[in-house]
């Protein structure tokens, strides 16, 4: 990889809700892909842009450029403002995603579980320091946790912006 800021991560299909503990932290986070252009053409030629509104009513507007599959990738996401945000929004029409997430503190590690609005489908990630760091799966989300999709790129959140979701897997 090119040096760039890594992203460590592992993904679950949940086979419905984990029944969220009362502790998470709930954002709304609308995101949409941008189609692939000239690096020229645009403020934004490539990558994701998401809007995060937080339980206090603030809302943060992010630009990611994500690279690689699997487990370990490159991630440089930075802060934008709400209109770049809503100049560049348009390009992602027809590659979107709204979901609610809840953020759960788990010992170290912070699990990431998102319900999708457009579908009915639940995942859970958690971010890890390191690429053979443990993930021991929380009590709460055990009954729950379906096939761990990590290296599956069908369901990343680009693909279901595009295709939408595949068949869902059996544990």
């Amino acid at each position: 990889m090119s040096g760039a800021p890594l992203e460590i991560e592992r993904v679950w299909v949940l086979r419905g809700d984990p029944g969220i503990p009362t502790h998470a932290e709930v954002w709304g986070i609308e995101q949409g892909y941008l189609p692939e252009q000239p690096l020229e053409a645009a403020d934004f030629a490539e990558g994701r842009l998401r809007r995060i509104t937080r339980p206090d009513g603030s809302v943060r507007h992010l630009h990611t450029i994500k690279r690689g599959s699997g487990l370990v990738r490159e991630e440089v996401e930075r802060e934008i403002d709400a209109a770049a945000f809503e100049r560049a929004w348009p390009a992602t029409q027809g590659r979107r995603v709204r979901k609610q997430r809840h953020r759960i503190r788990e010992g170290a590690l912070v699990w990431e579980v998102d319900r999708f609005l457009d579908w009915p489908l639940w995942m859970a990630e958690v971010e890890l320091p390191s690429a053979d760091a443990d993930a021991p799966i929380p009590a709460w989300l055990q009954p729950m946790l379906g096939l761990e999709v990590t290296h599956d790129a069908r369901w990343r959140n680009h693909a279901l912006a595009v295709h939408g979701p595949p068949n869902a897997p059996k544990a």
